[in-house]
């Protein structure tokens, strides 16, 4: 008993020496930091209040955290508010996405949709399959698109290799299509099997020469594989027109640097245009020579502000036959996501796919090129509702990339920019990739397209139409700043082709 008493005397003895040591330890960092924190010049609160001013920096950053999970409402947070995320999540794992007891959303806020049902709405068995649609009629290998709800450019280097695993193979269970991003055509894109749309940027990632200008071998080699159905050429997009695309150097590793054609362990950044586009004639002469190299689809993709261009794009088109027109128009949204973006550019600059999808649209059908160019739209339409009101407006397509994460398991850290994504989908980190399966993920992406299109169908019968690309405008209204709504064909009326080229679409 007293052998154990001294033996438990020993072990109490030195715990309190480690105990007293590690509060030396602490109270020597202490001290090291408040002098530190008094003798620098670059931080006023640290030098006023040494310490404890590290807290506020602390604070700022558990603040997105507080605010997620504590803070907001359900419909309260941006860029995505917890309903939304949650939509996509049951969707994603196949779950029930009923509500109880009401809805949480309010209906009265101008700008609210309201879609208009019908007393007779179309039954089940009277309901039609979404039809593939063709892009590019003209051209030597058409593409029949099958869904019309597909995944929006994401590089590899913004997200990881399991996460374009895991797209690529959801994205060819689901029947849709996956646009590269800029980053060039990775052998994951090509190992899920998917149809690949291979977007070109201004870098010309992936089929570019060492001075920065596109290698027409290098776009041959790319369109030999039978999974590039498409080709997109950037011109802008959501989060920054204006500005090129930005990997920073702790994301370009030796691999993505050989997809890409760069250097490795430097930023990537990108011209902010085509230095060889300089008008809308440059345009219709780039795509005609990817057209011509590849044989396949060419289209561009852009945020659109001023819209004049567009018009002078179509009137060039016809003046030199209507073969010459993009064979697909992205329009991006100017509340797009990105992993890096200027604040400036992210907040301020573009308009919002609300405003320019019925502008564009409109612009078309005047020109009479509407069943020539097939339209995609691009942005924040991760719900059914959002992208039902795409196609009331006239979008043939919807495309989205932050929905996708969001099946993958995305929590909006906002840590794209970082690589520290705690999901593992945007970072190059092996261990925090370590947490993304690709086998078990690539069903829960397949699961949000799909569900997606039967919600969209859902909101389709509705309305009394069969299927949701005979959604017209008159099937939406839009609340106005007095509570009451307007029909949508009454604030966007459907315009008329011009005499001119009235023959021209009809022939």
């Amino acid at each position: 008993m007293q052998v154990f008493s001294q033996h438990t005397f020993a072990i109490l003895e030195w715990m309190v020496m480690i105990f007293v040591f590690f509060i030396g330890l602490a109270v020597l960092a202490i001290v090291i930091v408040f002098i530190l924190d008094v003798i620098q010049r670059k931080n006023a609160i640290r030098h006023n209040y040494p310490v404890v001013g590290h807290f506020r920096s602390i604070f700022t950053d558990l603040g997105d955290f507080f605010r997620q999970y504590f803070f907001a409402m359900d419909r309260e947070e941006m860029p995505f508010n917890r309903a939304e995320r949650n939509w996509v999540y049951h969707a994603a794992d196949n779950d029930d996405n009923t509500t109880a007891f009401g809805s949480t959303k309010n209906l009265t806020p101008a700008g609210t949709a309201i879609f208009v049902n019908c007393p007779f709405p179309t039954l089940e068995s009277d309901a039609a399959e979404t039809k593939p649609m063709v892009i590019g009629p003209y051209c030597k290998h058409p593409y029949e698109a099958k869904s019309l709800f597909n995944i929006s450019g994401m590089s590899y280097g913004a997200i990881s290799r399991p996460a374009v695993l895991a797209l690529s193979n959801g994205a060819r269970m689901a029947g849709c299509w996956m646009n590269t991003g800029e980053g060039g055509l990775s052998p994951y894109h090509l190992e899920g099997g998917a149809d690949i749309v291979f977007q070109i940027g201004t870098a010309k990632y992936g089929v570019r020469n060492l001075d920065g200008t596109m290698s027409d071998e290098k776009l041959r080699e790319v369109a030999a594989h039978e999974q590039v159905k498409m080709f997109e050429i950037k011109l802008s997009q959501g989060a920054k027109p204006g500005k090129g695309g930005i990997l920073p150097a702790v994301k370009v590793n030796a691999e993505i640097a050989k997809i890409r054609g760069i250097p490795e362990g430097k930023d990537s950044i990108s011209p902010n245009r085509h230095p060889e586009i300089d008008n809308v004639g440059d345009i219709l002469d780039f795509i005609e020579h990817i057209r011509k190299i590849t044989g396949k689809p060419v289209g561009f993709k852009c945020v659109i502000g001023a819209y004049g261009w567009l018009e002078n794009l179509f009137k060039e088109a016809h003046k030199r036959g209507i073969e010459s027109a993009p064979d697909f128009i992205t329009i991006d949204s100017a509340d797009g996501g990105t992993g890096a973006a200027p604040m400036p550019l992210i907040d301020n600059v573009g308009l919002t796919i609300k405003e320019s999808l019925p502008m564009v649209v409109d612009i078309m059908k005047r020109y009479g090129v509407k069943d020539r160019i097939r339209l995609v739209c691009s942005g924040k339409l991760i719900t059914p509702a959002e992208v039902a009101w795409a196609l009331c407006v006239g979008a043939d397509f919807v495309t989205n990339a932050r929905g996708f994460m969001f099946s993958l398991g995305c929590i909006q850290a906002l840590r794209c920019n970082k690589n520290t994504c705690p999901t593992g989908i945007t970072t190059h980190n092996p261990r925090l990739q370590g947490g993304l399966n690709p086998q078990d993920k690539q069903f829960k992406v397949a699961n949000y397209a799909k569900n997606m299109v039967h919600e969209v169908e859902i909101i389709a019968h509705a309305c009394g139409v069969p299927e949701p690309r005979r959604l017209r405008r008159y099937h939406i209204r839009i609340v106005q700043q007095n509570g009451l709504s307007v029909p949508l064909n009454e604030l966007f009326p459907e315009p008329e082709v011009l005499p001119e080229y009235h023959q021209q679409k009809t022939s």
